[in-house]
């Protein structure tokens, strides 16, 4: 083989001399995986998870999902299709690039079908290579599961996350060592099978025939082969982002200091969103091509004693070559004017503080109710358990250890025994001594001043109980308000102290349950209900249960934001602390942010509400570049 930097040189000629055709096999194969594969591979996958009879996972529910037969089987079949498409990807590549015609369009076509043909073939070396890779992981699966019982079973993965106690570093600890062991063998069986698929595709070797001739072929070359893959890995990881940012840092500055006017800024933005939008495929297409032709090159080298593909014949490319090529540069500008015109100049979101302001004061207690008021929240999200006496008080975990050091489940203490704990010292000195509140105590604290979204806790079995004692309170609070209205000087005064006077249609229900929803809106069908999901399977929810729908921040698409326009519910995104994205989700569309800093998110909207129109259009354009 030769040396690296002649693999190099090697490399950059072939990319310069089949350039053309290697684009236009691309553009076909994009074309026919947006138009066949992605959706069957997408109507296969919705069939496998409609299985699972489950239509949201929880963070709890979301690692017994992965680890379930099903589940596991569900990511077999992803990740089979996934790879099948990119072995067949490269085939065609590897055939434009080892196969030279005077006709580039001709020998794309060529090259799809060919590579069509060996598709069994391919299909067959996804099984029996990634399958390899796979039964690699197994054994170190079972030991992390293993050391994941020793250290971790029975822990809370809420509390992992949010204190990361010693024995979480234990974990890590352990685990580490045997990841870098996978690591390693996984990369020397990667090395050794890596001229397979060129066999496979261009040889007619059968997979397994393949495998063994790799092996053979690049023996004594471990070294300098991983080192080019290596180099070529950091080319494809580090070319987007240092793309992005150069084009960031030289031209996003000029859109500034354009005039606001529409006939100058609009022209502007959409020149810029298509250089961008070209720049992307470039790049995506670069990637993808140059790993083709590592393989290439390599094995012409080893197995043909070739340096590199030779160039194909000179030929003009034609007026089809010219439309071809013409259809990609309308499709950049109708991407552009498409994302220009989603842009909503004016727009607004609900600012949900989550579990009060509870980076200004200990979660779930009245000070960080009362601080979320202060700080000009719309609305606070809290968590309710019942008591062992049926009563409904502020708490998030199933026990105490959490906040206070205690063992106990929540459930097995009463009320009085829970106001006894002190939940706010953890946080800090000034709150020592802040007891667990009582739902009845938050409702009376944000009686005219702010509305609740009160996040349900059940334990197993208790879901339609821990309802109808939140549905009693809330009445309660009712029949208060209807009190204190009575006694009211005027409407304007007994609304700034009493608060909408039917507490049913101002405060809001939350759980992670879609089967309790048709239960709580039939004992109270004007009650908001929002269903909280960190992620839900394809074609399994009703949308129509529910007011709101509360997703993980990094888990809402446009996708999402359009089947909640369809529908007619809201789309709120849990927890979200970064200004940028805070920004971001506002443009994305969603209706409501539940975070926990209120404040931070109240200065963001003040801000952009003193934007003129064209500087919110650059933010909205900021912010897009960003998802």
């Amino acid at each position: 083989m030769q040396p690296l930097n002649q693999l190099g040189y090697a490399l950059a000629r072939t990319l310069r001399d089949h350039l053309r055709p290697l684009i236009a096999f691309h553009l076909f194969f994009t074309l026919l995986a947006s138009a066949l594969l992605l959706p069957a591979i997408a109507w296969v996958m919705r069939a496998l998870l409609a299985q699972l009879r489950r239509s949201v996972v929880t963070n709890n529910d979301l690692v017994t999902l992965v680890f379930s037969p099903l589940g596991l089987l569900g990511m077999l079949v992803g990740v089979g299709l996934f790879f099948v498409v990119i072995y067949w990807q490269q085939a065609g590549m590897l055939q434009v690039a080892t196969r030279p015609r005077d006709n580039h369009y001709r020998l794309a076509f060529e090259a799809l079908w060919l590579s069509s043909r060996r598709l069994p073939a391919l299909t067959g070396l996804v099984i029996l290579q990634v399958g390899s890779h796979l039964l690699l992981l197994a054994p170190f699966m079972l030991a992390l599961t293993w050391l994941y019982d020793i250290w971790l079973s029975g822990i809370d993965p809420y509390y992992l996350q949010r204190i990361k106690p010693p024995v979480l570093w234990y974990f890590l600890a352990s685990a580490a060592p045997l990841l870098l062991l996978w690591m390693g063998l996984a990369a020397k069986l990667y090395l050794r099978w890596l001229l397979a698929l060129p066999l496979v595709a261009l040889d007619g070797y059968s997979p397994w025939q393949a495998l063994r001739r790799s092996v053979v072929l690049t023996r004594g070359w471990h070294r300098s082969i991983g080192i080019a893959v290596i180099l070529v890995l950091l080319l494809i990881i580090v070319l987007p982002i240092a793309t992005t940012l150069l084009f960031d840092y030289l031209f996003t500055p000029l859109l500034w200091w354009l005039p606001e006017h529409t006939a100058i800024l609009v022209p502007a933005m959409l020149g810029y969103l298509t250089g961008y939008v070209l720049i992307t495929l470039a790049i995506t297409f670069l990637g993808i091509a140059v790993n083709a032709l590592l393989s290439a090159c390599l094995y012409l080298q080893l197995a043909h004693r070739e340096a590199r593909p030779a160039p194909p014949a000179n030929a003009h490319p034609g007026r089809f070559a010219w439309a071809v090529e013409l259809s990609v540069l309308a499709f950049a500008a109708l991407q552009a004017w498409w994302i220009l015109t989603s842009f909503d100049i004016r727009d607004d979101v609900a600012i949900i503080a989550h579990r009060g302001s509870s980076m200004a004061a200990p979660e779930n207690t009245l000070a960080a109710v009362d601080q979320a008021i202060v700080d000009g929240a719309d609305a606070i999200e809290i968590d309710v358990r019942l008591t062992a006496d049926q009563e409904v008080m502020l708490y998030h975990d199933r026990n105490m250890v959490r906040l206070t050091g205690d063992q106990q489940a929540f459930g097995d203490l009463t009320r009085e025994e829970l106001e006894n704990y002190d939940v706010g010292s953890w946080f800090g000195d000034v709150y020592e001594g802040e007891p667990i509140p009582g739902l009845d105590d938050t409702l009376a604290l944000v009686r005219g001043r702010a509305d609740l979204m009160i996040d349900i806790k059940p334990l197993p079995g208790e879901g339609q109980a821990l309802s109808n004692a939140v549905l009693r309170e809330l009445q309660q609070e009712t029949d208060a308000r209807y009190q204190c209205w009575a006694s009211a000087d005027s409407p304007i005064a007994a609304y700034a102290q009493c608060g909408y006077p039917n507490a049913m249609y101002s405060m809001r229900m939350a759980t992670t349950s879609p089967g309790l929803l048709p239960f709580i809106k039939q004992q109270a069908p004007e009650l908001k209900v929002t269903l909280i999901a960190q992620l839900i399977l394809p074609g399994t929810l009703d949308r129509g249960a529910f007011d709101a729908l509360g997703l993980r921040h990094n888990r809402i698409t446009a996708q999402e934001i359009k089947l909640a326009k369809l529908y007619g519910y809201e789309v709120h995104a849990w927890t979200v602390n970064n200004r940028n994205r805070m920004s971001t989700l506002i443009d994305l569309g969603v209706d409501a942010i539940i975070t926990d800093y209120p404040k931070r998110l109240v200065a963001l909207r003040n801000d952009r509400r003193a934007l003129s129109d064209g500087a919110l259009m650059l933010v909205k354009l900021r912010n897009w570049l960003r998802r």
